[in-house]
């Protein structure tokens, strides 16, 4: 099936390169339904982003490309990311407790509760707690544990125990895939660990991803959806949708009606 949307094929072009080291013209326009001259296209936008770098007939990885890999995927579907973290600040009181999770979505979150006042932020997530420490109204706590390079997550299971001290009001979790049968999936077993721990502890687990992650596949399971109290995204399929009510998920689509 054609994959005509260009960020979700940026992003998946890069997940390739990642996992092959190289990339071909030959191989990606089949495999994705489009022109060679789309594809041409594509890689030189991620070669002039410093994603890729281009060779004859394809492209390779760049020497650091797990940071500049973070720093594109937070340009992918930003509009839909900031939405979707103004949505789920919207569901956090004043006054409250929370865990903040490892991603980009769920720093948009963290972004929009900059207006909040009185939380107690509890994060493995070195951007989130550098952005909401500077405001005396936070207090922020961090765990201990080994530092990602590539996205400064905290990850192990050092982290997942850190996590596993607090019971909190609210978590803020996302995930790099949503299968169709309403599992949570990531890339990395030790994050896992510490999400798993992040879910037990919270006495309301809010999930936020776009739509991109039901087109992906990651290969250890985080948890099911029915774990999760309240689903924030841009635009629900119906599977998923599906899934959510038969789990009384509360589902909230910042896109619905547009």
């Amino acid at each position: 099936m054609p994959v005509t949307d260009t960020a979700q094929r940026h992003q998946a072009i890069l997940e390739l390169a990642r996992a092959t080291q190289r990339v071909t013209v030959e191989e990606l326009a089949p495999r994705f339904g489009v022109s060679v001259q789309t594809i041409r296209k594509d890689l030189n936008t991620l070669c002039e982003q410093r994603l890729l770098s281009r060779v004859h007939g394809g492209a390779t990885l760049p020497s650091g490309v797990e940071n500049l890999e973070y720093e594109a995927r937070r340009r992918i579907a930003a509009a839909e990311k900031e939405a979707i973290g103004r949505a789920a600040a919207a569901l956090i009181p004043n006054d409250t407790s929370l865990f903040i999770n490892i991603g980009t979505t769920t720093e948009a979150v963290s972004q929009a509760l900059l207006d909040h006042s009185g939380l107690l932020i509890v994060t493995n997530n070195i951007n989130v707690a550098n952005r909401m420490r500077v405001y005396p109204r936070f207090e922020v706590v961090i765990a201990g544990g080994v530092v990602r390079p590539s996205d400064g997550g905290i990850v192990g299971e050092a982290a997942a125990g850190f996590f596993s001290q607090f019971k909190v009001d609210y978590a803020v979790i996302g995930a790099s895939a949503l299968d169709e049968d309403g599992t949570l999936l990531d890339y990395d077993y030790r994050e896992v660990k510490v999400a798993q721990a992040i879910i037990a502890n919270a006495r309301h687990v809010i999930l936020v991803a776009d739509e991109s992650k039901f087109s992906r596949s990651a290969p250890v399971r985080i948890a099911r959806l029915e774990q999760v109290d309240t689903f924030v995204t841009d635009r629900c399929n119906n599977e998923i949708r599906t899934h959510c009510a038969a789990a009384g998920v509360t589902l909230v689509e910042t896109a619905a009606g547009a």
